[in-house]
């Protein structure tokens, strides 16, 4: 195929010639207008061609009243006029005869090619495609006449009927310059991006021609050829496809292909660039040698197939000169990213060793002070307002349950209050200060597990806790702060997704064990209770009148049992208002419980759970128009709440409500806010402080950095950059201001932290129908971690507010969180294999490339680290759990030994030297001839390195030398 920069060929028209241009874009890049984060195409910065609408105006009417119609549209899929309902069909992927395609390639063959034309209105461009020499003057006339005539669209907005247009000539008028006012209000022109291009396609069967009528030209500059299409767009391809009447519908069919074949991103790069009508036929070869044919028995051909979830990554369909432009290193980038759906894995800048003292905190401070400014711009967004009413309670409700078992494992030495002003004091300067804003820094799991086991060590020892605990906090800081000054956190390169998914599946598990456990808690406070049970604790006492009549009738039925005889003479089993009607009075403990409490709380938790998961899903759906759906799942989570708390005050029944601090002041009596550095504990205790504080600086490096880790992944495409040295310099320094004000210790914490990414997500709005949303990245900002931790600080003051909001519903919310981070990662699905049949797996990826049993041992050994993890958590040998929180990093490494690096390479991934140190060898499959696998790992240049090897030893073998020898791995495929 030739491409501009080639060899050039005389043509006969003036429109045919096409300056030589540079390879300017990529096929199949939809630009957004909400300025989508390609971060995938790193290695290949060029430019994106515009998205392109293209429309079929289908001749009908012959031999009668001819009339153009549109019947057919194209953005990424097929859209088919469905005349008797009146309306569009749902998106599809096209399916073509072959017959039609290589109709179509006979007729542009012996046709009328204009490429770069320089026509500016539908007139013009009329004058053009009508020189053909074997049309005669009066025909020319006719047809012109006939292209003229304005088409009759089907525009489907609310309130209007569909636009019909005209189906009588005329001249060349105004309305070329302006549209019908209705195309303006088409509801399609808002799906597309404004710089987007149409093309427009006519076929259809004319009588008074003698043959058939080819033309397809490409102009100039995209033109708005008046009402020829039904969105006002600039046109940039014009393609007429007529003949005298055959049998079925041949030009339609070739119209359809000639409408499939420019909505394919690789032929319409190449048609950009076309300078000769033999690129224009090369580029439609290329397209046949990749056309998938169906046995016509095995399958409908009337099924219109629904658009993937997911469609081929661009890279495998480029044309060859893009290709030799992309480098082995950045194919296999490409290759990781089409794996694991993570983005590729390039070297981050910010985990780049610098030498110096302190020197990766000096890069990440003047990395993010030049975003400063838009880490507060970027904040005036409804979607932000969301996040911060959907944070703050996921906040408060944290706060709230770590504050109360921080309160039990202390003796009251912290409680509530402190969890509060910890929580607003450390998590708001964080957000200030920090590299990564987006964390949100709360009490975790561990760390609270470590403060029980410090607590139990001083109250045996007869210690002064408070004291003690500073001495430790201050040793974590000053350790804290070494890590900084030597860069230790470049290590993180070496936390792969074993490591991350083994710590997020326990934080998660955290969450859910924690939501369900507090629900359980509650039917204990407010059990279950049955009337007439010895159980109930509620009994009828009579103090006065007669007494016999307690005693003197016999029991008929049930009812009768609940006042039989008990043996005393003034006391019976009747429930209060029958006591009470009889003159008695109830005693117990029983007599005030509402038996309805516990049910309704697990209907709270359960219903705030559901529905938020619900509404989430609803964004996905089906349902509702578009904005209705992207409110309803980005205000999930707070529809959920205010949906629970209405429930609760229709009802009126005594559910637990959020309790909060009322009164500033410390809880535990008689200390100050400033903890005394020795109080009554020896002097020596300030160094012994040292072997507590080292485990905990481990356990404290290790959540925080791999939930940085997580957060600042590839896949969020975040573009403000991460800071790993600044936020652990943060964190070392609130672990110092807290433990000096008797404060709990703050650390990132995982699940809320993801929630809160989950609920800034960024989506495309503008797309083409069929289309997924595209994910565009996270509104990166400040302002919302910020507010969130002020609003939490001033909950101290909202009592009469918040007291209205039911504990089981935010125990509800706590659960959606968990499920919905565990059921993120890649553990998750692998563990669902285990109890799936083999024929109901579905075809993931790794299942290709990684014998079954092997996924399942891989999927073994990470559960059994979990389980582990667990284990120890749960027992007093908790602590050595950060040291096994550490393990997770050589138990990844010991796996090298048990896995090859290829089954690696797609169950986890490389580690950083060995990524390096096997750039090409064992990374892919040795050979694959899957035809099917749309995720197919071989590039064409191993393909064509394939060829040629095959090649060689076909000629050797004919030579008489054989077949035998290895064959070498390509070394620099090119």
């Amino acid at each position: 195929m030739q491409l501009p920069g080639q060899e050039e060929f005389e043509v006969s028209s003036a429109c045919e010639n096409v300056p030589t241009g540079e390879m300017d874009s990529v096929p199949g890049s939809d630009p957004s207008p909400d300025g989508p984060l390609d971060t995938g195409s790193r290695d290949l910065r060029v430019p994106k061609d515009p998205l392109l609408f293209i429309q079929l105006n289908e001749l009908l009417g012959w031999p009668q009243a001819l009339e153009w119609r549109e019947t057919g549209r194209w953005v990424l899929f097929e859209e088919k006029l469905e005349v008797g309902a009146g309306r569009w069909s749902a998106p599809h992927v096209p399916t073509l005869a072959l017959p039609s395609l290589q109709k179509l390639r006979s007729l542009l063959a012996k046709g009328l090619v204009l490429l770069d034309c320089p026509a500016q209105s539908l007139l013009e461009l009329v004058e053009q495609v009508t020189r053909v020499e074997w049309l005669s003057p009066e025909l020319r006339g006719q047809l012109k006449a006939l292209l003229l005539q304005t088409p009759q669209h089907l525009i489907q907005s609310t309130g209007t009927s569909p636009c019909q247009g005209s189906a009588q000539p005329r001249e060349a008028s105004h309305d070329e310059e302006a549209p019908l006012k209705k195309q303006h209000q088409n509801p399609l022109k808002r799906k597309l991006p404004p710089e987007a291009e149409a093309g427009a396609v006519l076929a259809g069967e004319l009588g008074f021609l003698a043959q058939p009528l080819g033309v397809f030209v490409r102009l100039q500059e995209p033109v708005v050829l008046g009402p020829l299409t039904e969105v006002p767009l600039p046109s940039r391809f014009f393609c007429l496809l007529l003949g005298p009447p055959t049998l079925g519908r041949s030009y339609r069919e070739m119209g359809r292909a000639v409408a499939v074949l420019l909505s394919d991103p690789q032929f319409q790069w190449s048609v950009r660039r076309a300078s000769t009508p033999h690129d224009l036929l090369a580029a439609l070869d290329a397209f046949l040698k990749e056309v998938t044919v169906l046995p016509p028995g095995r399958w409908d051909p009337t099924a219109r197939i629904p658009p993937p979830k997911r469609l081929p990554a661009e890279h495998k369909r480029l044309p060859s000169q893009l290709r030799e432009a992309k480098s082995p290193s950045a194919q296999r980038g490409a290759l990781a990213e089409d794996r694991h759906g993570r983005g590729p894995h390039i070297p981050n800048p910010e985990l780049q060793r610098t030498g110096r003292l302190f020197g990766g905190l000096v890069q990440d401070v003047c990395r993010k002070a030049s975003w400063y400014p838009s880490d507060f711009s970027d904040a005036l967004h409804p979607q932000c307002f969301s996040a911060v009413l959907y944070i703050y309670l996921a906040t408060v409700t944290n706060a709230i349950t770590f504050g109360g078992l921080l309160g039990e494992a202390t003796d009251g030495a912290q409680g509530l209050l402190e969890s509060f002003l910890g929580t607003a004091v450390a998590g708001a300067a964080f957000c200030l200060m920090a590299g990564q804003p987006l964390t949100i820094l709360s009490s975790t799991g561990p760390v609270l597990v470590f403060e029980r086991l410090l607590f139990s060590f001083s109250r045996d020892h007869s210690l002064d806790y408070l004291p003690f605990r500073l001495w430790v906090g201050i040793w974590v800081a000053t350790f804290c702060l070494v890590l900084v000054a030597t860069e230790a956190s470049v290590l993180v390169r070496y936390f792969t997704r074993f490591t991350e998914e083994g710590f997020c599946a326990l934080i998660s598990l955290i969450f859910i064990y924690d939501a369900v456990g507090k629900m359980l808690n509650l039917t204990r406070a407010y059990p279950i209770q049955r009337p007439g049970s010895p159980a109930y604790g509620c009994l009828c006492q009579y103090l006065g009148g007669n007494e016999s009549q307690w005693t003197s009738t016999k029991p008929k039925d049930r009812d009768d049992i609940l006042s039989m005889d008990l043996g005393l003479v003034n006391a019976s089993l009747l429930p209060p208002p029958e006591c009470a009607r009889r003159g008695g009075h109830s005693r117990g403990p029983g007599c005030d419980m509402v038996p309805d409490i516990a049910f309704f709380s697990i209907l709270l938790f359960l219903i705030s759970f559901l529905f938020a998961t619900a509404l989430k899903h609803v964004k996905t759906s089906r349902f509702f128009p578009s904005v209705v759906r992207k409110v309803l799942g980005d205000f999930s989570s707070v529809l959920a709440i205010l949906l629970g708390c209405g429930l609760d005050a229709y009802l009126g029944l005594a559910t637990p409500k959020l309790m909060v601090p009322r009164e500033f002041k410390p809880t535990l009596p008689g200390r100050g806010w400033l903890v005394s550095p020795f109080g009554t504990n020896p002097w020596w205790l300030s160094v012994a402080a040292v072997l507590p504080a080292l485990l905990l600086s481990i356990l404290i490096f290790m959540d925080q950095q791999i939930t940085a880790v997580i957060l600042n992944h590839a896949k969020y495409r975040l573009q403000k950059g991460a800071g790993f040295h600044l936020d652990l310099f943060c964190v070392a320094v609130l672990m110092l201001l807290t433990s000096a004000l008797g404060l709990p210790w703050y650390v990132s914490a995982t699940v809320i932290s993801l929630a809160h990414m989950d609920s800034l997500r960024r989506e495309s709005r503008a797309r083409a129908p069929g289309e997924a949303p595209s994910f565009l990245g996270i509104r990166e900002q400040r302002l919302t971690g910020l507010v969130v931790f002020i609003l939490t600080g001033t909950s101290i003051f909202l009592a009469p507010v918040l007291k209205y909001i039911p504990m089981p519903v935010l125990y509800g919310i706590f659960l959606y969180m968990g499920v919905g981070a565990i059921s993120s990662i890649q553990l998750t699905k692998r563990v669902q294999l285990l109890l799936m049949p083999a024929k109901h797996q579905p075809d993931l990826l790794l299942l290709r490339h990684v014998p079954l049993s092997r996924v399942h041992l891989f999927t073994a050994i990470q559960l059994a680290c979990l389980g582990l993890l667990w284990i120890i958590k749960s027992t007093p040998a908790a602590i050595i759990f950060p040291l096994m929180l550490l393990g997770l990093v050589g138990i990844r490494k010991a796996l090298e030994w048990v896995f090859s690096p290829r089954e690696l390479f797609w169950l986890d991934e490389l580690m950083s030297e060995k990524e390096r140190s096997i750039p090409e060898k064992g990374l892919e499959p040795e050979y694959s001839f899957s035809g099917s696998d749309s995720e197919d790992v071989f590039t064409p240049e191993v393909v064509l390195w394939f060829n040629c090897q095959m090649l060689s030893h076909l000629e050797n073998w004919n030579s008489g030398a054989g077949l035998e020898g290895s064959w070498p791995r390509p070394q620099s495929p090119s």
